[in-house]
């Protein structure tokens, strides 16, 4: 299994968790007595991580503070770039050839989300893969599904409550970010060129998962972790 250096995403502002994102960066929320941010640290502990990336902005000092002593190298945006743009902007510090990036959003039980990603990988095939969910399988997830995914595991957009979704763990071949004539743009950009090459893929994640992006997950997400 060959190591990739991973992206984590913690520079957005996190309105939608209202006043608990007022004085702190979602990445700090706590849930179950712990930062969300160090749930994402736990998966990235793995030996298909050769390196590890985070962008901040969003009171960015508070997880630079929070991250002292570890290996992680910063990114720090002004301004805020989205994640496609975030991602351009770190490829200095992630070099070349595919890498995995990580929402700092969501717990996870079960199968570690970087590891399965890494092991379903196919560069002969794929320019991206992402970690997928059936939605009534996917705690405090709102809004419909993603994707359809084809009998070979491709992807093709897709809306409607049985979609699957995206989980916020994936890797990504960063070349065509060059041709995006945006300075903030979403990864759905570079998504869209890899499906119409047949060359964005999905894989299932083997457990439970908990998006904790708004205030009323986090009790969800708690349930999860202890059950």
């Amino acid at each position: 299994m060959q190591p990739f250096p991973l992206m984590l995403f913690a520079a957005g502002f996190g309105t939608r968790m209202g006043p608990l994102t007022r004085d702190r960066p979602k990445p700090l929320v706590p849930v179950a007595g712990r930062a969300l941010l160090d749930y994402a640290l736990d998966i990235a502990a793995t030996p298909c991580v050769s390196r590890r990336v985070i962008n901040l902005h969003y009171r960015g000092d508070q997880i630079a503070q929070h991250l002292q002593g570890q290996n992680i190298a910063l990114s720090w945006e002004d301004p805020i770039l989205d994640t496609g743009g975030g991602l351009r902007a770190a490829l200095p510090l992630l070099g070349t050839g595919p890498v995995m990036l990580l929402n700092t959003d969501a717990v996870w039980t079960g199968a570690n989300p970087l590891e399965q990603l890494a092991a379903a990988w196919d560069s002969t095939r794929m320019d991206g893969l992402l970690l997928l969910s059936a939605p009534d399988q996917a705690l405090g997830h709102k809004g419909a599904g993603d994707f359809l995914v084809d009998g070979q595991g491709r992807l093709s957009r897709a809306k409607g409550s049985t979609a699957p979704i995206y989980l916020g763990a994936q890797i990504l071949q960063t070349q065509g970010l060059a041709a995006i004539n945006q300075q903030a743009f979403s990864l759905n950009l570079l998504w869209d060129q890899m499906i119409a090459q047949g060359r964005l893929y999905g894989v299932f994640h083997q457990g439970g998962w908990c998006d904790v992006g708004h205030p009323e997950a986090i009790p969800l997400a708690e349930s999860l972790l202890h059950g």
